[in-house]
């Protein structure tokens, strides 16, 4: 036990001598944090450019034009006649939409004529391109259903009965999780658990291939020679003590942006341990296979750099193929955020978080017992040898 206390006090030393893991374990996770959190600061995208070319340029088409104006979403850019090259207008604005108002829009609404309004989505970023499609369908539809029931009024109709005689049923649209569509609580908690993986990888990729580079594993660990699980213990336990402090400058960071907290907090402590073991157990099995400090860190961020998108946060994961999902499965970020999603945005019962914290635990087992028999070989093969010298 004494010699496990000493080799534990070296590696933390080792860990806080080195400038390269100090700045990335420590400084790397507070920096993108803020840099992001900035980022998605506002939460929804606002004043988005809208080239509205009014054709017509009437009472009721400036109706429309205004009504468009109102909407906090969109800014709207009139025009009254068409460009040149609407396409190159739309680059040249950085516009998101379209919306073409015909000639003699008012004059076919009074004659009952349904004159057609064309809207052009610019679908090159589907983020600005689904609010501004959203602020549009609301906008014109209030508007197309105004102008219908005012018709039916003038033609001597009640306002409740022309009402149902538009709207034959009501149907109501309740959103449910995130409501407001706050793309900051939607993308920066995942953005963190990314980085905390990242460093984490980063860090146990030098950790025992340093050891076997500079030849201090066979010196410092020779009265450990056959404790094996013991030795992955003095290398983890530097890298979970130090993500305890990350997590809580996280936690910290969640209150600056007004990040609301996931629910079940002694949960997501759990899922948070879980997830933080496996990465680690993870990096443990990389850094013995391969010896070579840069080639292991390598591999380590070819793993890590993919792990966000094949994660099915954003992308569902039923619509990756089949090799794919089993690479995305083997990854801890997987299963992590499936289950902070629920426990975050969607406010979910802690029991459903049980499969992924079971996928979780499951990796975080397989994973230390890989490493471990990496280690064991690696043991019994490099005290071998020198013995042999």
């Amino acid at each position: 036990m004494k010699e496990f206390f000493r080799l534990l006090k070296r590696e933390f030393k080792l860990f806080l001598g080195n400038s390269t893991l100090r700045s990335v374990f420590f400084l790397a996770p507070v920096l993108y944090a803020t840099l992001i959190g900035f980022v998605y600061k506002a939460g929804k995208v606002e004043n988005i450019p809208v080239i509205v070319i009014d054709k017509d340029n009437t009472p009721l088409s400036a109706q429309l034009v205004e009504m468009l104006g109102d909407n906090k979403s969109i800014k709207t850019l009139k025009y009254l006649q068409e460009p040149a090259n609407v396409n190159d207008e739309v680059i040249r604005k950085e516009a998101a939409a379209v919306v073409m108002v015909p000639a003699r829009f008012e004059a076919d609404i009074l004659q009952k004529k349904y004159p057609e309004v064309n809207v052009y989505v610019n679908t090159s970023n589907v983020l600005t391109a689904n609010f501004a499609s959203k602020a549009l369908q609301l906008t014109i539809g209030t508007f197309s259903a105004g102008v219908s029931i005012k018709g039916l009024q003038k033609m001597g109709m009640p306002a409740v009965r022309a009402a149902t005689q538009y709207e034959p049923f009501k149907t109501n649209y309740i959103t449910l999780f995130n409501t407001t569509s706050n793309y900051l609580i939607f993308m920066w908690p995942a953005m963190l658990a990314v980085v905390l993986q990242q460093v984490i990888l980063l860090a146990m990729a030098i950790s025992f291939a340093a050891e076997f580079q500079r030849g201090s594993f066979v010196t410092e660990y020779a009265g450990m020679r056959r404790r094996a699980f013991p030795i992955m213990l003095i290398k983890v336990i530097p890298i979970w003590i130090f993500s305890i402090l990350i997590v809580s400058i996280y936690y910290l960071m969640h209150m600056f942006f007004n990040v609301p907290m996931p629910e079940g907090i002694l949960s997501f402590l759990w899922l948070t341990a879980f997830f933080v073991g496996s990465v680690s157990f993870m990096g443990v099995f990389v850094s013995i296979l391969i010896p070579d400090a840069l080639k292991a860190t390598q591999v380590l961020m070819v793993i890590a750099s993919p792990a966000f998108i094949i994660s099915g946060f954003t992308w569902p994961l039923s619509a990756m193929p089949a090799f794919v999902q089993v690479l995305a499965n083997i990854i801890p970020l997987t299963p992590f955020l499936q289950a902070f999603k629920i426990l975050l945005i969607q406010k979910g019962s802690v029991e459903l978080t049980y499969p992924y914290m079971q996928h979780l635990g499951i990796l975080l087992v397989t994973y230390a017992l890989l490493g471990w028999l990496a280690l064991k070989i690696k043991l019994r093969f490099l005290f071998s040898t020198a013995k042999k010298e």
